[in-house]
């Protein structure tokens, strides 16, 4: 019977044989296997959100500082 620890070295040497054999299916499953970690995470934050440009910003900002100024300036009188 094998024990356990054979277990994990036939399995170390599978894993070691697939990454560096640099046959071409291997290496497809490795670029894709690598595109997919990368890419669900950043679909996953950047789902729902709405991406301002620059400009977008500065007027939103714009408008605020004009409010809060308006606002004070009334408050001082």
């Amino acid at each position: 019977m094998s024990s356990g620890g054979n277990v994990g070295g036939g399995l170390r040497w599978k894993l070691n044989h697939f990454l560096y054999s640099g046959d071409k299916k291997h290496v497809f499953v490795g670029f894709t296997l690598i595109t997919a970690v990368f890419t669900i995470p950043w679909f996953l934050m950047s789902r729902g959100t709405k991406h301002q440009s620059h400009q977008d910003y500065m007027e939103k900002a714009d408008k605020a500082r004009s409010q809060r100024l308006s606002s004070s300036s009334a408050s001082a009188k």
